[in-house]
C-alpha cells in the first residue's frame, strides 16, 4: 500500500470529527525526558504557556513535525507558536467549561478591523485571530502521563468545529446536559502516556476537576502556517 494510502483514514476522521488519538508518539523515556524538563514551569496555576522558548522544547518540535502519522494532519509548513504546560492532580485542578480556543500569540499588535480582544498573558500579546486562520490551526496535546477518567481528561463535542466561531455567550446545547450541535454526543479523550490527542481549537471542548491521585501531565502544542494575515508575525515559531 503506498505511504499516503496510510493515512487517509485518519485524515479523515480528523476532519470529520475535529479530534483524532494518535498512539506512541513518544516513547516512556521521552515522557519522562519531557516531564522533568518541564517540572520547574509547574506553578500553583498549573503550568505556563511559554515551553517553546526552551531549546528542548524546540528540539522536540522539530522531531515531531517529522514524524509520519503526525505531518500530514498538520497545516502545510506548519511552525509551532505555542507551548503550554499543564500539570492537573488535586493539589492543582481545575475544572474548563465549553469553550473554543480563539486567541494567538503574536509578535505586537497590529491595527486590523479583522482583529479583535487583544490581551497579554504571560508577557506575550495575545489576539483573537479570524475565523479563517483559526481554521488551519491544530493543537497536539502529548500525554506525559496516563490521563484516565479520574484524571479531568478533556471532553470535546465531534463535529462542532466544522460551525466556525460561536457568538459569544452562546452556550451549547444538549448532549446530556453538557453541550452538543446537531445531535453530537460528548467523548471523553482518555489517552495512555506518548499519546496525542489532534484537536481544532474551534471544537467545543471542557474538561472537569481531577479526583483521582495520579498526575495529568500535559504539553499543549499549538500548529499554524507559518504566516498569518493582516500584517501579524508570530512571537516564537519553531
Amino acid at each position: 500500500m503506498p505511504a499516503a494510502s496510510l493515512f487517509t483514514a485518519p485524515v479523515r476522521r480528523f476532519s470529520r470529527d475535529g479530534y483524532l488519538l494518535l498512539p506512541e508518539l513518544l516513547t516512556d523515556s521521552e515522557c519522562r525526558a519531557c516531564a522533568r524538563a518541564a517540572a520547574p514551569s509547574a506553578t500553583l496555576s498549573g503550568g505556563t504557556r511559554t515551553m517553546l522558548q526552551a531549546a528542548w522544547c524546540a528540539a522536540l518540535v522539530r522531531r515531531l513535525r517529522r514524524h509520519t502519522a503526525l505531518a500530514p494532519l498538520l497545516p502545510e509548513g506548519a511552525v509551532a507558536v505555542q507551548c503550554t504546560y499543564f500539570e492537573k492532580s488535586v493539589r492543582r485542578n481545575w475544572l474548563v467549561p465549553w469553550h473554543q480556543d480563539l486567541c494567538v500569540p503574536v509578535a505586537e499588535r497590529v491595527d486590523h478591523p479583522a482583529l479583535r480582544a487583544w490581551s497579554v498573558k504571560e508577557g506575550v500579546t495575545q489576539v483573537q485571530a479570524p475565523a479563517a486562520l483559526l481554521e488551519q490551526l491544530v493543537a497536539v496535546r502529548l500525554h506525559l502521563d496516563d490521563c484516565g477518567p479520574q484524571d479531568g481528561p478533556l471532553r470535546v463535542l465531534p463535529g462542532t468545529h466544522a460551525a466556525g466561531v460561536r457568538p459569544e455567550g452562546v452556550r451549547p446545547e444538549g448532549a446530556s446536559g453538557a453541550g452538543g450541535t446537531a445531535g453530537a454526543e460528548a467523548v471523553t479523550c482518555t489517552a495512555p502516556r506518548g499519546s496525542a490527542l489532534l484537536m481544532r481549537p474551534l471544537l467545543l471542548h471542557a474538561s472537569s476537576k481531577a479526583s483521582g491521585a495520579s498526575l495529568r501531565r500535559v504539553l499543549h502544542l499549538l500548529f499554524a502556517p507559518p504566516a498569518p494575515p493582516h500584517g501579524l508575525h508570530w512571537r516564537d515559531a519553531v
